[in-house]
């Protein structure tokens, strides 16, 4: 049943960069799963592994073996084609670059997922809008990027990660870029999502921010060392 199916079944991964002595092993044996709902957090520190599991969860690369279910569907039998429709329509990223458009309104930086699937504009522009409220910025919608803070930057690009409707909402080190202050403010825009319902994976590096999550994995050396996961407040 959908409603019992995690968003992610990670079984077994790892990741191997190089061959013979020289061999890195990136992922050893990664496993665990998230909920539909879940909150959590992936932290480790550099070299820890935690971006290579990113770039596998979020498609943009393959492990060396084990098995990834995104929503019930094995990421490792789809062709490059299928992976990138996954990309779009399955996986809202935000990165720690917000990636914004320049010299094109937040509105318009927002529709951008929704263009390729031939959308009616009305219908796009009614999905943006309504994607910019849920993170605070409707009345920033006709602003570009240069007109608009960091933070409220980064939350465009969060805007334009959930226009889609898409399983996961995926999260790598979105406060990397912002002062504490913003850094607050996005993170409050976490949470209201996740008590939305919303499924979030989030990598950083960061204690404070992590700690925000009700679920912390932490990784090192490619392994998962331990899972907390908090009682709701």
């Amino acid at each position: 049943m959908a409603a019992t199916r995690p968003v992610l079944d990670v079984r077994d991964l790892c990741k191997v960069y190089g061959e013979g002595e020289t061999a890195v092993r990136a992922l050893d044996g990664v496993s665990f799963r998230v909920e539909h709902g879940d909150y959590a957090a992936i932290m480790g520190p550099s070299g820890s592994g935690k971006s290579t599991l990113m770039n596998i969860i979020g498609c943009l690369d393959v492990p060396s073996s084990g098995r990834y279910l995104l929503d019930g569907v094995d990421v490792g039998r789809l062709t490059e084609s299928q992976l990138a429709l996954v990309r779009n329509r399955l996986i809202g990223f935000v990165f720690q670059a917000f990636n914004l458009i320049p010299r094109t309104s937040a509105v318009a930086n927002v529709e951008l997922p929704l263009a390729y699937s031939g959308m009616r504009p009305a219908e796009r522009r009614r999905r943006a809008l309504f994607a910019l409220d849920s993170v605070g910025l409707a009345d920033r919608a006709d602003h570009e990027p240069n007109q608009l803070s960091g933070g409220q930057q980064q939350r465009v690009a969060v805007a334009r990660a959930l226009v889609t409707g898409p399983a996961l909402l995926l999260a790598d080190e979105p406060t990397g870029n912002l002062d504490s202050h913003a850094t607050q403010e996005l993170l409050v825009v976490f949470d209201d999502l996740h008590s939305a319902g919303r499924t979030i994976v989030m990598i950083t590096h960061e204690g404070e921010v992590g700690a925000r999550a009700g679920r912390l994995i932490k990784v090192r050396d490619g392994r998962v060392t331990s899972e907390i996961r908090r009682s709701a407040a």
